[in-house]
């Protein structure tokens, strides 16, 4: 119940966001996204932490603001980060011992979270833009879907038992699947634009990538030794176990959208 009474609530919100705001508010949205997801990574990954773990959020929410925006070049921005993080570790980091071991994970968060999330609002600001964000979607939900049933009801073969013991290869087979059924529907329903070939490069890209992003989250909560990255949507978990998948969806779709769309 606490599951559908979430999804009722939150896909009609993501819904408004994408289709019925300007580019700034979509930006402000997915900041606010990226900025929570942050400080649960940031919980998990240095839970004794927590001053820092929102100090870097910060850090990542500006980051995420300099990549959508222009004001300053990526690897300027990117240059910023290393610095501040490299100031943070002699001022904070009082263990020597854990010095190098906090300021990977704290470069991590920024390059995992906010770098990525940024390329649904440059994918947004394309041309169809709202329509590649929804084709993600679909890629993505329709993906996990079939990849959950096919893997309960056929599952054998372990996929990656060490990270996630219950996914199998004929689920995430069934997930590509999926994910070109969502991609030809997407293309009768709302992106016409879209040929045969792009609905089965899109989905085998973005579908592909997804289950990488959902197998490499848990890795990360496997290593950290918690079973969801937080409770803010119950029965669902975390923003990163909703996330997880479009995290590294967007960007392949994103250079599918820009350099090999018509």
């Amino acid at each position: 119940m606490k599951r559908l009474i979430t999804g009722l609530i939150a896909l009609p919100l993501l819904i408004f966001f994408i289709l019925k705001t300007g580019s700034f508010a979509f930006s402000c949205f997915v900041l606010v996204l990226s900025l929570v997801g942050m400080m649960e990574y940031y919980r998990m990954a240095l839970p004794g932490r927590r001053t820092g773990g929102m100090l870097a959020s910060l850090v990542g929410g500006a980051f995420f603001v300099s990549l959508i925006s222009a004001i300053l070049p990526v690897h300027l921005a990117m240059t910023m980060c290393v610095l501040l993080f490299g100031l943070f570790s002699l001022l904070c980091i009082k263990d020597i011992k854990e010095a190098a071991c906090e300021t990977a994970l704290f470069l991590l968060g920024i390059l995992y979270i906010p770098l990525l999330m940024s390329y649904l609002v440059l994918m947004r600001d394309l041309p169809h833009g709202i329509r590649w964000i929804f084709l993600l979607l679909v890629i993505v939900m329709s993906g996990d879907t079939a990849a959950f049933y096919v893997g309960s009801s056929f599952g054998k073969r372990k996929l990656y038992p060490l990270v996630s013991p219950k996914k199998s290869v004929e689920g995430m087979v069934g997930g590509l699947a999926g994910s070109v059924a969502g991609s030809f529907l997407a293309k009768a329903t709302f992106f016409s634009h879209l040929t045969p070939l792009d609905c089965i490069a899109t989905a085998c890209l973005a579908g592909l990538l997804g289950q990488l992003g959902d197998l490499f989250e848990s890795l990360l909560k496997r290593s950290f030794g918690v079973k969801d990255s937080g409770g803010i949507f119950p029965g669902h978990g975390g923003m990163l176990d909703r996330l997880d998948s479009v995290l590294f969806a967007a960007p392949t779709l994103y250079v599918y959208a820009r350099y090999f769309f018509p």
